[in-house]
């Protein structure tokens, strides 16, 4: 039983999500392999939640995204937007849809075209939707300015004129322009300083409860994971191993993988601190995944099932799910 058919009330539903990359060689780009980036994924995102989703650089985090905002085409599984499947759909109606669901990328300088000013920047999606008249537009582009913490002012500089926070603000602003109610944060605040991230996290934050929006948020650091996520889906190589309450995820982790990521984060409270984990090992290829848990090549409770046997995404109790054969 997948995680997304216990329950009614979500948003976006992931059901048995895969992507294949063919890794190709030679003058004729003959394939030579496949790279399976997403494996058999499966999660919910309630209305007006934020589902954190974690994992070490490669696990497949932010090709999830990039399917769920239409840029990468899924090998197989299901996205189910508001009770609608979307690869079920035709590009037109399809394009509808996808005003719903917008993207704020990792890198606030590559994103913005730097020939653009940015109330052109803004503007762009409003304007290839058509969503208002040509006099409507400009009035739009100074509420976005003004919803993300800018100056109307700012309308007319290019991207180079701001700091890395305020081009975040600008891409925000941009994800915001189509009125969506899903937004897929890629990693939103890697890029930017440590004094910077904090303002940017509680922008989203207010900009959430302001609009009433769904986020799916990307991100490695589990400090940042906590500070915003309702629900939280640890990955690893292409599958998603636990998903929980973000309060249950931090207090008890099932996992052996979240239980060595919880335990690499500081903690400036002795009593919380946890032993710290070391796994072995590195993280095995994904075109030559390891039989069984994928986990299994560096897992510290491994047992002979492991190698032989792919762990199925189970409920264990209340809300928590875990793949693993030693729960």
């Amino acid at each position: 039983m997948s995680q997304v058919d216990a329950t009614d009330g979500y948003l976006l539903e992931v059901k048995n999500l895969t992507k294949n990359f063919a890794v190709e060689e030679g003058h004729f780009r003959r394939s030579k392999a496949q790279v399976q980036a997403v494996a058999n994924v499966s999660f919910g995102i309630r209305r007006g939640q934020t589902f954190g989703l974690v994992g070490e650089s490669g696990c497949g985090k932010t090709t999830v995204g990039k399917i769920l905002v239409n840029l990468v085409k899924p090998t197989s599984g299901e996205v189910i937007y508001n009770g609608v499947n979307l690869n079920e759909l035709e590009p037109a109606a399809r394009k509808v849809y996808c005003r719903d669901i917008q993207l704020i990328f990792q890198d606030p300088y590559s994103s913005l075209n730097p020939r653009m000013r940015v109330g052109d920047i803004i503007a762009e999606p409003i304007r290839t939707h058509r969503l208002l008249p040509k006099d409507a537009v400009e009035d739009r582009v100074n509420e976005l300015l003004e919803c993300v913490g800018l100056a109307n002012y700012m309308r007319n500089r290019y991207p180079h004129e701001f700091s890395g926070g305020q081009r975040q603000r600008v891409g925000i602003a941009r994800a915001l322009a189509l009125n969506p109610r899903f937004i897929v944060c890629d990693e939103p605040v890697s890029a930017l300083d440590v004094s910077i991230q904090a303002q940017v996290l509680n922008l989203l934050d207010d900009l959430k409860e302001q609009f009433g929006l769904t986020y799916l948020f990307i991100a490695h650091g589990l400090n940042v994971v906590k500070h915003v996520s309702d629900q939280v889906g640890v990955m690893y190589l292409g599958r998603i191993l636990e998903i929980a309450p973000k309060s249950e995820l931090y207090a008890n982790p099932i996992s052996p993988y979240s239980q060595a990521l919880l335990s690499a984060v500081p903690s400036v409270d002795p009593s919380r601190r946890r032993e710290r984990i070391i796994l072995s090992g590195d993280v095995p290829s994904p075109i030559n995944p390891p039989p069984g848990c994928r986990f299994s090549s560096r897992c510290f409770k491994k047992t002979a099932i492991c190698s032989e046997l792919e762990p199925e995404l189970r409920l264990i109790e209340g809300d928590h799910w875990c793949a693993c054969h030693e729960v």
